[in-house]
C-alpha cells in the first residue's frame, strides 16, 4: 500500500511546489527500505497486540487445559512449570500481523498473493485443529488424513501454478540443488521431478515446523533464524546483478518475498517475546502449519526448494526423528510382537528432555544449531 501511495503522490507533485517536498518518498521504491519498515511494524504490532491476544484467548477459554503428549507419556523431570492453562492459537497473532504488516508494505505481485493465501488456508486448517483440541481438551484434534489433503492439494496447486504459467515455469522444470551452478535436471524428467519436490517441500516444512513446536519459544525461534536466511536470499534472487555475480537462479519478483520474510522475523521476534519460557501463549497448529508452510512455499519461489533441508535442517532433523521412530516401532512390533523405540520420545527434542536436560537448555541448544545450518545455507551462495 505505501510503495503505491508513495508513486502515486510522487506522480501527482510532478512539475510543481511540492515535488522537491515530496522527493524523498522515492526511498520507498528500494525493497530494503520497505523492509526495514515491514521488520519493525511486525515487531512493534506483535508487542503491542501480544498481551491484548493473550488477554482475548483467556476470555475464550481458548487453553491447553489438557495434559501435553510429553507429560501424558511419562513425567519430565526437568519440567517445573505445567503448561496446562496456557492460552494457545497464538498463530491468530503471528499471522494477522504478518498479511497486514506485507499488505502494508509489499508491491503486490503473483509470489506475494500466492504465499499470503497459502499461509491463511494453512492457518485456517490450524485453527481448525486447535479449535478440535480445545472443544475435546485431548491430543486428538483433526484427523491426520484431513490435514494431509489440505496440505498437498494446496502443495499441488501451487506447483501446478507455476509449472502452467510462462513467467515461473522453470522454478518447477529445472531441478537446481544447492552448491551447484546448474539445474541438474530439465525438461520432462525434470518437469516430473520439479513437481513432487515442490509438493513435498510444502507438506514437509509445514510438518516439520508443527513438530518442532513442543517447548517454549522452540519452533519460533528456529522459524525466525531461517526467515533470515530468506531474507538474504530473497533479496539476491530478486536483484539480477547480484544473482549473475553469485551464480543463484535470478526469479524476477522475489525480491517482494523479501518484504513477506522481513515481516515474518518481526512478527515471529515479537511472539518470541511472550513464547519464551515459561511460555504466556502458544502459537499452536494455527502458527506453526502456516509459518512452516510458508519457508517450503518461498523456497520453491526462489527456485532452491532444497535449501530448506539446510536451512531447516533443526526442523528436518525433528521430522525425521518422529518418522524413523514410527517406522522402527511398528518393524520391531510386527517382529518380536513388542514395539521399540530409537528414542526415549519423539520428536527429538522431548528425547533431550527425558535424559534430563531442561527445557531452555534444549531450546538454546537447538537454536545454536539453527544457527549453524544458516551459516552453511548462506555458504551456498559463494561455494558452487
Amino acid at each position: 500500500m505505501i510503495y503505491y501511495l508513495s508513486i502515486y503522490l510522487l506522480d501527482a507533485a510532478r512539475e510543481t511546489a511540492w515535488q522537491e517536498s515530496v522527493s524523498f518518498l522515492r526511498l520507498f521504491r528500494y525493497i530494503t527500505v520497505r523492509s526495514a519498515g515491514a521488520f519493525v511494524t511486525a515487531l512493534v504490532l506483535s508487542l503491542w497486540l501480544g498481551p491484548m491476544v493473550i488477554s482475548w484467548l483467556k476470555r475464550l477459554k481458548f487453553g491447553q487445559e489438557y495434559v501435553d503428549k510429553a507429560e501424558a507419556t511419562g513425567r519430565i523431570e526437568t519440567r517445573l512449570i505445567s503448561k496446562k492453562g496456557t492460552p494457545t492459537m497464538g498463530g491468530i497473532l503471528i499471522v494477522g500481523v504478518m498479511d497486514v504488516t506485507v499488505l502494508f508494505w509489499a508491491q503486490w505481485n503473483t509470489f506475494v498473493t500466492l504465499t499470503l493465501i497459502s499461509v491463511l488456508v494453512l492457518a485456517g486448517l490450524g485453527f481448525y485443529d486447535d479449535y478440535a483440541k480445545i472443544t475435546q481438551q485431548s491430543n486428538k484434534g483433526t484427523a491426520p488424513k484431513v490435514k494431509l489433503w489440505v496440505q498437498f492439494g494446496l502443495a499441488i496447486f501451487i506447483a501446478v501454478y507455476l509449472l502452467l504459467d510462462v513467467r515461473t515455469s522453470h522454478t518447477i522444470r529445472d531441478v537446481m540443488i544447492p552448491f551447484v551452478k546448474y539445474p541438474v535436471l530439465t525438461g520432462t524428467i525434470g518437469t516430473v521431478a520439479g513437481l513432487i519436490i515442490t509438493t513435498l517441500a510444502i507438506v514437509g516444512s509445514s510438518n516439520a515446523v508443527n513438530l518442532t513446536d513442543g517447548l517454549d519459544g522452540l519452533a519460533t525461534g528456529c522459524t525466525v533464524i531461517v526467515s533470515t536466511v530468506f531474507v538474504v536470499l530473497t533479496y539476491l534472487a530478486g536483484h539480477s546483478r547480484a544473482a549473475s555475480y553469485l551464480q543463484v537462479p535470478y526469479v524476477e519478483g522475489a525480491g517482494e518475498l523479501t518484504v513477506f520474510c522481513a515481516a515474518m522475523v518481526g512478527a515471529g521476534l515479537g511472539f518470541l517475546w511472550f513464547n519464551c519460557h515459561p511460555a504466556k501463549i502458544f502459537m499452536g497448529d494455527t502458527g506453526s502449519l502456516a509459518l512452516g508452510g510458508a519457508l517450503g512455499i518461498i523456497a520453491v519461489l526462489l527456485h532452491q526448494p532444497l535449501i530448506l533441508v539446510i536451512a531447516g535442517g533443526v526442523f528436518v532433523v525433528e521430522g525425521l526423528s518422529v518418522i524413523l521412530q514410527t517406522i522402527y516401532f511398528k518393524y520391531t512390533r510386527r517382529k518380536y510382537g513388542e514395539g521399540r523405540r530409537i528414542f526415549r520420545m519423539a520428536p527429538l527434542h522431548h528425547h533431550f528432555e527425558k535424559l534430563g536436560w531442561h527445557e531452555t537448555q534444549v531450546v538454546i541448544r537447538f537454536y545454536i544449531l539453527c544457527i549453524l545450518c544458516a551459516v552453511v545455507a548462506l555458504s551456498t551462495l559463494k561455494i558452487r
